[in-house]
């Protein structure tokens, strides 16, 4: 039974994937062995957002091509989002990788690793704008294609986490000015209720206890589906057995409708977390970016948000350096942080990337200043957050413990989305104690460290 190991890289939507193809390869008779293991296949799942994840991900080609099991160089298999965009351009500037396999050649994986191990060859994926493979309109889109090759809902859990993804759309119709991710996505299509439904009930099957729902666009969910909304999936979600969590990521902030607000803050079982990309402040920069929105409008929609969940957690992202950004707007950026009070920032560099229009855009600042702009916004957002922690010390949370670490408890709150920040169960040793990993506890912040909280019970 030939051997194969699955390395994840990029975002949970990735993450999925990986488990689907860690379904087919099982179904196919494969033997299923941890990232970390030497295997007859090694399969990367590539990242191809910005220029350091593109870089990961072939440093992780590189390794794994390195590697050897009984003194034979694995097959490296290629697949992801970096693969899909570039396939053949990067087939010829990186043959340690054996396939460069793209989204559509997922169902035969199988076949083809056989077809190299056993001493063939296989061309590489020929990249195309997959934008052009649905209607420009939403509601012709449901049948111009009737099984999308990502709806299926085999998929098997490479960890035992209490916490998993749950795709529920894929693709994207804006058309970000920074952001190439639809060129290689695809545009938009929602996921069938009945389908985000399975695949729910297979995950609490295998004791998840948190849905993290995730897609390019979560807000645009339902736009291309009849008489289907946000709203009432996460109604139906929220009556399965042992779910006890719902979380949601990527809310566009010029999308959401005070109804999906209501819906959070309001269904049993979802909890009061608000991923808002803004992505800027600045009313300028964000209209070359192709956004909506400006600092004003950004801190009315927080106070809606609070107004209807006073405690929720709420994060955002932001992108510095993009072409013409003055040093006015990186002020302006800074107070727009430091009037919010989010509990999570995530600050990127500006980069171009390929078929994108802000390459092609004026104003380009070098690199140096762009790195130093995003350091001087890192710096400052980090300080915005850690006081947001502080305000948190006294409230009363739930706290959902995802592992042990020292003979501690450590997981994270219903305000805290994965990789936002921890929290630390204080005074109870896990050697000792009755609570177990997977287990949602209630308790107080006690302290804080940067964004982590110390939790006493």
């Amino acid at each position: 039974m030939p051997t194969v190991s699955i390395v994840s890289l990029g975002c949970a939507r990735n993450e999925v994937d990986s488990e689907e193809l860690a379904a087919t390869f099982a179904s196919e008779g494969f033997d299923l062995l941890p990232a970390s293991a030497e295997a007859d296949v090694v399969v990367v799942n590539t990242c191809g957002f910005i220029e350091a994840a593109k870089s990961e991900s072939i440093d992780e080609i590189l390794s794994a091509s390195g590697a050897t099991r009984s003194g034979k160089k694995p097959v490296v298999v290629a697949a992801g989002c970096m693969a899909q965009r570039y396939g053949q351009e990067l087939a010829a500037s990186l043959p340690e990788a054996d396939a460069v396999i793209g989204f559509d050649g997922y169902d035969s994986i199988a076949d083809t690793v056989r077809r190299i191990l056993a001493g063939g060859s296989v061309p590489a994926h020929e990249p195309g704008d997959r934008r052009r493979l649905l209607p420009l309109t939403p509601v012709d889109r449901p049948t111009a294609q009737a099984t999308p090759p990502w709806a299926t809902t085999q998929r098997r859990r490479l960890t035992s986490a209490p916490s998993a993804p749950l795709k529920i759309a894929s693709g994207c119709d804006r058309r970000c000015a920074f952001c190439a991710i639809p060129s290689f996505r695809g545009s938009f299509r929602s996921r069938l209720p009945q389908d985000i439904r399975s695949e729910a009930l297979w995950l609490a099957s295998q004791s998840v206890k948190e849905l993290f729902l995730v897609s390019e666009n979560t807000t645009s969910y339902g736009k291309d589906l009849p008489d289907t909304d946000l709203e009432t999936v996460l109604s139906d979600l929220s009556r399965i057995d042992h779910i006890e969590w719902i979380r949601l990521s990527y809310l566009q902030p010029a999308e959401l409708k005070p109804s999906v607000i209501h819906a959070i803050a309001s269904t049993r079982k979802v909890v009061p977390y608000f991923d808002l990309p803004f992505q800027h402040a600045s009313a300028t920069v964000l209209r070359r970016m192709r956004r909506f929105g400006d600092a004003q409008s950004f801190l009315d929609l927080l106070e809606r948000v609070r107004t209807e969940a006073p405690d929720a957690g709420i994060r955002t992202n932001v992108i510095v350096g993009f072409p013409g950004e003055t040093e006015e707007d990186v002020d302006l950026l800074k107070q727009f942080l430091g009037e919010a009070r989010l509990d999570a920032v995530g600050v990127f560099p500006y980069s171009d990337e390929e078929g994108t229009e802000g390459a092609s855009l004026d104003r380009h600042l070098d690199e140096a200043e762009i790195s130093a702009r995003a350091s001087d916004v890192a710096s400052f957002a980090d300080t915005v957050t850690s006081m947001r922690a502080e305000e948190r010390v006294g409230e009363e949370v739930a706290v959902l413990i995802e592992s042990v670490e020292e003979d501690q408890f450590v997981g994270r709150s219903e305000q805290q989305g994965p990789e936002d920040a921890r929290s630390y169960i204080q005074g109870v040793s896990a050697a000792t104690s009755r609570l177990k990993v997977g287990q949602i506890v209630e308790g107080t912040v006690v302290d804080t460290v940067g964004v982590d909280w110390y939790i006493g019970l």
